[in-house]
């Protein structure tokens, strides 16, 4: 598994593999028009630019995209406002391979290596699958939101 600044091309192949309505079940539940990614990758450079972190892509051993991990501002009005938050999707075939908690591990490294002091996820209360990766990173529920969507969304803490 290896980790690369997204490209244009990769915006491309995040909408293929996001198409799936098991994979945006926690994202809204359709899938994004490609432009959502475009915009997306674009701004993921940035970040890689500005703050030596981003939502990267995540490359099987073949060097197939298989999705994105990382982190970044959290942007929205509501939730934890100004922290970084990293967060991570994957293509549905690759779920289970153990791709998210290694890239999440290596997410950690690099935002500890940019002097971050901690991070937080944001996660649907209904993800069982993330908020075990969450657990597996040592991560602790330290609030719960409501969504604008008037869902249950889980914010989890990691002090690095």
């Amino acid at each position: 598994m290896r980790l690369r600044v997204p490209t244009d091309e990769d915006a491309v192949a995040w909408h293929r593999i996001f198409a799936d309505p098991d994979v945006m079940e926690f994202h809204g539940g359709r899938p994004a028009d490609l432009s959502v990614y475009e915009e997306l990758t674009a701004r993921q450079r940035r970040h890689d630019a500005q703050l030596g972190f981003c939502l990267w892509t995540v490359l099987d051993e073949s060097g197939e995209v298989v999705g994105f991990t990382g982190a970044q501002p959290w942007e929205r009005a509501w939730g934890p406002a100004g922290e970084i938050e990293i967060g991570w999707r994957l293509g549905r075939a690759h779920w289970g391979k153990g791709y998210v908690t290694a890239a999440a591990h290596r997410t950690l490294e690099r935002v500890r290596a940019a002097d971050v002091p901690g991070v937080v996820a944001m996660v649907d209360a209904r993800n069982a699958r993330s908020i075990a990766v969450t657990r597996r990173l040592g991560m602790r529920l330290a609030e719960v939101y409501r969504t604008p969507t008037g869902r249950e969304g889980h914010c989890y803490r990691l002090d690095l």
